[in-house]
């Protein structure tokens, strides 16, 4: 009894086209499987069934297990996000403002940061950076009073950027390059009244300068008059006599006869 199923084995020659054909074809589906490429300013974490393993994989051409391992990409390149926040200062006054922070993921903790906190770059900044930007923002801030943080303005912008970095430090999974502070709003009532402050802090400063520069002149005459005996004067009538001008032998009431004085001269 024939079989209805014609058998095509490798003895024949349209078989072994076949199995070549599906050789070839699984080989380059292995391949594609086996290779991937990281761009530049990204790294790969490479997972096995799941786990993370090994580190980081930098730009440029890696290979993995194909249908074993996956691999998701990390962008480690500086970040920037502005974040709208309202705060209550040392007097107890509503502010509000723009924290502007710059941060980039270390590429080496990407592995870390993929197994414990965020499985893409999405999760990054409200998982990491943004609580750690709100907590260090009220932390400093509650510190001062609304006139301080008003006229020292980039001082506290300064304290904050150290605030977050020290914060993120704990865990060490990415690095502040910059923070910025702008935008600042207050009730308009206190806005004058910082003005005041400020004008009669530079009057202030104005007036001390004042008279650290008359505090000054007067030392230096004294010491000039200390300086200035007989012996001094005369050297000084010789310097600018010429030789032919006329002279008054003293001053009226000088004592030991005192010094020549020029009259009329050039």
């Amino acid at each position: 009894m024939e079989t209805p199923f014609r058998n095509v084995t490798p003895n024949t020659p349209g078989g072994a086209a076949s199995l070549l054909i599906a050789l070839l074809f699984s080989g380059l589906i292995l391949i594609t499987q086996a290779l991937f490429v990281v761009p530049a300013g990204q790294v790969g974490v490479v997972t096995t069934l799941g786990k993370v393993t090994g580190g980081s994989r930098l730009p440029g051409l890696n290979l993995k297990i194909p249908f074993i391992q996956a691999v998701a990409p990390f962008d480690v390149r500086t970040q920037v996000r502005p974040e709208k926040f309202a705060s209550l200062t040392k007097d107890l006054q509503v502010i509000e403002a723009t924290a502007t922070v710059k941060y980039a993921v270390r590429p080496n903790e990407a592995g870390r940061v993929y197994s414990t906190i965020a499985s893409n770059d999405r999760e990054i900044y409200p998982r990491i950076i943004q609580p750690s930007l709100l907590k260090a923002l009220k932390s400093v801030f509650s510190q001062y009073e609304l006139v301080t943080i008003a006229s020292k303005w980039s001082d506290i912008s300064e304290l904050v950027e150290r605030a977050v970095a020290d914060e993120l430090d704990k865990f060490d999974y990415v690095e502040v390059r910059g923070l910025d502070l702008t935008g600042l709003v207050i009730a308009e009532e206190y806005r004058a009244a910082i003005e005041q402050k400020q004008i009669a802090e530079q009057q202030l400063l104005r007036a001390q300068t004042e008279v650290k520069i008359a505090e000054q002149e007067a030392q230096r005459y004294e010491t000039l008059n200390r300086t200035l005996d007989d012996q001094v004067l005369f050297k000084l009538f010789l310097d600018k006599w010429d030789g032919s001008t006329k002279v008054v032998p003293a001053l009226p009431g000088s004592k030991g006869g005192g010094t020549p004085v020029i009259v009329g001269g050039r």
